[in-house]
Order: structure tokens, then C-alpha cells, then sequence
């Protein structure tokens, strides 16, 4: 058999410049959508198409290289987006900081790589219970391309064509409505649907599939149907009163319900933290030892220790920058490296257990916001320092959840493949490096252009961020005297716990029975808006797989490809335009003549045939 190339200048650039795409697109559709997919399937793709239109061979190997690093650029967006809007959101900022956030995006990252790197023969190897089903699929897709089969790049790129487009005669040429809208106020009760326009929430529908969907709508139902209606005290704008009601009092039912599935979530990997914490012992001496085979070797300890060090060091440094006070900063720094250890085990477990994009990052973000913030409000600090340093520790052990995660999902589809873990871990450096330079970039130019073109910037109507707007809302209520609904919060802790109950009620064995509370908490959360055309997704992934028999999970996966594609295109070109209304060039607004009315029905009938193209392509050969 011939010996494959690996660790390439090619594989480096090309892993580099896809996590910089795949990051740019994923703080688009985090800040619109309040969710972040993973980017380790349409990399694997992309990368053997790309590899192969330029050297006509590209192997398996250095195409699981290129993907490892993309995935990494993308899960490192997840970590900021949800958290350092929140100091914009505050009124800390008033703009992003490039350094701090930048540096707390590769510190954070960083972290998560060395943090997992231990705990790797743990949960990669020897954790047969783990499924990873995304490492897994990635793999399957990596063993698939050896053919030398390129549709499905090509598959991709109709894909991120058709999802651009979409988004640039929306938003840039106005021909489109963003959102269709009802409401109507009774008895001084408001009644609301709505139903956003984005082909990017159709596709994550589908990735996460029917039975995540449904809980997703679920939840926002819930929220929106009942809750609204049965709280009452409507007045004025039917739309408007209703938006405001669930951004001041429903949506913290969830809030208490995502902390309840935290702290489930935490409780179920118990035992996979004890063997995580016994596996350091002997992290070092395998690190060191050349005798294991190349599919075993780790980076070697003497260099984790000094990287880990080094990041601690930094870590403290930007703490104190941002505070100027020494005991929050070792408040802080102290509450970082516990959180940042505790939920890199987690979010290691919970990814093999339910996959990278399922993963309740949302849930151990508020765990750590909650733990910082009460530790510092107790110790009695108050204004904006405290509302930076809670932050800024968020924003560390975020990026080192959503990295853990990824990292280990990747070395299980690296574990598979044969693939290196040393230089997989190597990529995975790469590909933070370079993401975490753009992200601040990206975030200025979306807020910013839109404010200058009359938007209501990040955290408003544009780019709701629902994560950061929380989080923003929690540690203002800590120390600037915000005023929280915590009744609100109680109700969603007491659903939350109900969840829990009947799932495990209806279960059998104690095993699940697939009523997951943090889809719910999420849908409860999350604007009506969003979860429609997430279920809408759902659905289609459900008819494609029915309507497939044999090739059920063939045309489901090359449906995950269209998905990834439109969600990228979309995501692209939004940023895109975000640049372009940053220096001034707003959007045309062609359609503000046409009748209300007609717009709506010209949108909905748009969004209809995404929909059916979106079917048709799943079966494409």
C-alpha cells in the first residue's frame, strides 16, 4: 500500500483559509439564528475536491487534515459570538475590542485543544459507549471520497451559489422580506406567528433532524403560543407588544430551563471526568514515548505544560488589562482554569454521546457567567469591572468548550481514518490562529454597518445574538443594578425539572425516551421566528430519508452537503454586505413599493422553492 502525504504546505494553507471562511460564516448565523453547525462534513468535502482539482490525487489523510483545522475556525466563532457581544449589548463597549477579543478567541482556543489532548485515549479510544455520530459521518464521507467522486464538491458549491443569491436579492436589493409576520391583540392579549425567510434555518432544520426540530419548535410554541397570550398586559402595536413580552419576561423561562439541562448535563458525564482526571497521570510519559505507532502519538507534554502556561500568563494579563484590579483578576483567572478544565470533559462526553452541533454550550456558558458573576458580587464588586471580568471568563471557557468539543470530535474521525493525532492537534493549532484574528474584524463590520445604515446593530432586530443578550441581561443584574424577572427564571428551572421527570418516566432501562430539555429550553428562547423554518427543515430531512428506502442515510448525508453549502452561501454574502453597509453602501431596497401584502406572499413562495430544491438535490446523483 502506498504511503500517504499528511501534514502538507498544501493541507496547512488550504485548512487555514477554510477556517477563516468557515468562522466568518458561522458568527453570521450565530448571531442571526442564536446556533452554530458543525463545519467538519462540507470541509471533508470541500477539501477533497479542492485537493484533488489541484493535484488530481489528494488522499484521505491530508483531506481529514484540511477538515480538522476548518472545524476548528468554526467552533471557535461559537465561543465568542455567544459572549463578547454582551459587553457591546451592556453598554461596556461601544464597539469591539480587536485585541481583547482576539486574544481571548486564541487563548480560549488554545485551551481547549491542550485541555483535551489528555483526556483523548479516554473518550476517543477507549469509551465504546460514545458514539460520535458526526466524527463517525465525518469519516464515512472522508472513506467515501477515495473514489475520487468529486459531485460532491460540486454539490457544495450549487449549494453556497444558491443560498448567496438568495441572501443578496433579500437583503441587498430589498425584494425580499426578512420575516413574515402576524399578530393581533384580544382581550389585551397578543396572539402571534411568524415565520423567518432564511434558506440557512431550513438547513439547519435538516442537519439536526426531525426529532431535534420538533423540540426546538416545541419549546418556541410553547413560549410564543401560550406563554404570550396567557401573560396578557398587551397594549399599542400588536407585533411590538408582543416582541417585547417575550424579550422581558417569557424568554427567561428559558434561561432557568437551559441552567436546569447544564446542570443535568454535568451530572450525566460524572464518570467520564473521574477517568478523564486518572488519564492525566500518564499524559506525559505516553507524550514522550517513541515507541507508540504514529496513530497514537499525542503532542509531546513538555510542550502542552509550556503552551498552557503561556495561555494561563496571557490570560491573566488581558483580565487585568480590562479591570485594573488585582483581586478580580485572580478571582477570575482561578474561576477560568477550573470551569475551562471541568467543561472540557463535558463537552468532550457529551459530543461523543449527541454530536458536535447538539452539544448545550449555551448551558455551561450560563454555569460559568452564573458561578464568576456570584463569586464577584459576593466578594463585593460591582460596575463595569465586574460585568468585564464575569465576560471575559465566559468568553475563555466558551471558546474552550465549543474547541474541546470539536477537537474531539475530530480525533475520532482522525481515530478512524488512521490520521495522526499529533499532527491533527498540529491543524487544530492552525486553524484557531488564524480564526481568531478575524473574528473581531467580522463582528466590527456586522454591528457597526449596521448601524450606519439605520439597522439597530448587533443585539437588535438585525442580529438578535439571543446568547449574548442573556448574558449581557444576567450580569447587569449582578452589577449594574439590572432588574431581572427572576419569577420568570424559577418557572423555567420548575419546567426544566418537569422535562426531566417525564423523559425519564417514559424512558425505559434509564435511558432517555428522546424528550431532551436543552432543544426546548433553546425553542423557548430563541424568537418564534427561528424555530418554523428549523422545523420546516426537519421535516424535509424526515421525507427524504422515508422516501429514499435502501439509500435512506446516503441522500440524508448528501442532503447535510446541500444544507452546509446554503448555510455558507447565506452566511457569506451576509457578511459580505455587512462590510460593504461598514463603508457606507447600504442596500437598494427595491421591493419598499411593493404592497405589503404581496411582498410577504412573494418571500413565503421564494423560501417554498428553497424548499423543494432543497428536496430535489438531497436526491441528485
Amino acid at each position: 500500500m502506498t504511503k500517504q502525504e499528511e501534514l502538507t504546505p498544501r493541507a496547512v494553507a488550504l485548512g487555514a483559509l477554510l477556517a477563516v471562511v468557515m468562522a466568518a460564516a458561522n458568527v453570521y448565523l450565530g448571531l442571526k439564528a442564536g446556533m452554530t453547525v458543525s463545519a467538519s462534513i462540507p470541509a471533508a468535502v470541500m477539501s477533497m475536491g479542492i485537493l484533488r482539482m489541484m493535484t488530481r490525487k489528494g488522499g484521505i489523510l491530508e483531506s481529514n487534515l484540511v477538515q480538522t483545522a476548518a472545524s476548528a475556525g468554526e467552533s471557535l466563532a461559537a465561543g465568542i459570538i455567544f459572549t463578547m457581544p454582551a459587553l457591546v449589548i451592556a453598554g461596556v463597549w461601544k464597539t469591539f475590542d480587536f485585541w481583547v477579543t482576539s486574544l481571548i478567541a486564541l487563548t480560549g482556543g488554545l485551551l481547549g485543544i491542550l485541555f483535551m489532548i489528555p483526556m483523548r485515549k479516554v473518550f476517543v479510544v477507549d469509551s465504546p459507549e460514545l458514539a460520535f455520530p458526526e466524527g463517525v459521518a465525518c469519516a464515512e464521507v472522508l472513506k467515501s471520497g477515495e473514489d475520487g467522486n468529486e459531485t460532491g464538491a460540486i454539490l457544495v458549491l450549487q449549494a453556497i451559489l444558491v443560498g448567496g443569491f438568495f441572501k443578496f436579492v433579500g437583503s441587498f436589493l430589498g425584494l425580499l422580506k426578512g420575516a413574515v409576520e402576524w399578530a393581533t391583540i384580544m382581550s389585551g392579549r397578543v396572539f402571534f406567528v411568524g415565520c423567518d425567510v432564511s434558506p440557512a434555518l431550513i438547513a439547519v432544520g435538516y442537519i439536526v433532524e426531525l426529532q431535534i426540530a420538533v423540540l426546538i419548535f416545541t419549546g418556541g410554541a410553547a413560549a410564543w403560543l401560550l406563554g404570550i397570550p396567557l401573560l396578557g398586559g398587551a397594549e399599542g402595536n400588536a407585533i411590538d407588544s408582543g416582541w417585547n413580552l417575550w424579550n422581558t419576561q417569557i424568554r427567561y423561562i428559558g434561561v432557568g430551563a437551559m441552567i436546569v439541562g447544564g446542570v443535568d448535563s454535568i451530572f450525566k458525564v460524572r464518570k467520564g471526568l473521574g477517568m478523564a482526571v486518572k488519564e492525566l497521570k500518564n499524559a506525559y510519559k505516553r507524550g514522550k514515548d517513541k515507541d507508540l505507532p504514529k496513530t497514537e502519538r499525542n503532542l509531546d507534554g513538555n510542550i502542552i505544560l509550556l503552551l498552557t502556561v503561556v495561555c494561563i500568563v496571557a490570560i491573566s494579563g488581558i483580565y487585568y488589562h480590562v479591570t485594573g484590579n488585582v483581586g478580580q483578576t485572580v478571582i477570575a483567572a482561578s474561576c477560568m482554569i477550573v470551569l475551562s478544565f471541568f467543561f472540557t470533559a463535558v463537552a468532550s462526553y457529551i459530543v461523543g454521546l449527541v454530536g458536535n452541533s447538539n452539544s448545550p454550550v449555551s448551558g455551561m456558558t450560563i454555569t460559568a457567567v452564573l458561578a464568576t458573576g456570584g463569586l464577584l458580587y459576593l466578594m463585593g464588586y460591582s460596575g463595569t469591572g465586574g460585568v468585564l471580568a464575569t465576560l471575559c471568563v465566559a468568553g475563555v471557557v466558551c471558546c474552550v468548550a465549543c474547541t474541546s468539543g470539536d477537537v474531539c470530535n475530530d480525533l475520532k474521525t482522525g481515530h478512524l481514518v488512521g490520521a495522526s493525532p499529533r499532527n491533527q492537534q498540529v491543524m487544530q493549532i492552525v486553524g484557531v490562529c488564524t480564526a481568531a484574528f478575524v473574528l473581531s474584524p467580522v463582528l466590527i463590520a456586522m454591528h457597526e454597518g449596521s448601524l450606519n445604515t439605520g439597522g439597530t446593530g448587533i443585539g437588535g432586530a438585525d442580529y438578535p445574538a439571543p446568547q449574548a443578550n442573556l448574558f449581557a441581561s444576567l450580569t447587569k443584574g449582578f452589577f449594574m443594578g439590572g432588574d431581572l424577572p427572576w419569577d420568570m427564571v424559577v418557572i423555567g428551572t420548575i419546567v426544566g425539572m418537569m422535562i426531566l421527570m417525564i423523559d425519564k418516566a417514559l424512558g425505559k432501562g434509564g435511558k432517555s425516551a428522546g424528550l431532551h430539555l436543552m432543544p426546548v429550553a433553546v425553542g423557548i428562547y430563541l424568537p418564534f421566528g427561528l424555530s418554523v423554518p428549523i422545523l420546516i427543515g426537519g421535516l424535509i430531512a424526515f421525507f427524504v430519508k422515508k422516501n429514499s428506502g435502501d439509500r435512506g442515510d446516503a441522500n440524508l448525508k448528501r442532503g447535510v452537503l446541500v444544507a452546509s453549502g446554503i448555510i455558507a452561501g447565506e452566511s457569506l454574502v451576509g457578511v459580505g454586505l455587512a462590510i460593504l453597509a461598514y463603508f457606507g453602501i447600504a442596500s437598494l431596497k427595491l421591493g419598499a413599493a411593493i404592497p405589503g401584502h404581496v411582498s410577504e406572499l412573494v418571500s413565503a413562495g421564494a423560501l417554498g422553492f428553497v424548499c423543494l430544491l432543497f428536496y430535489k438535490w438531497s436526491f441528485k446523483k
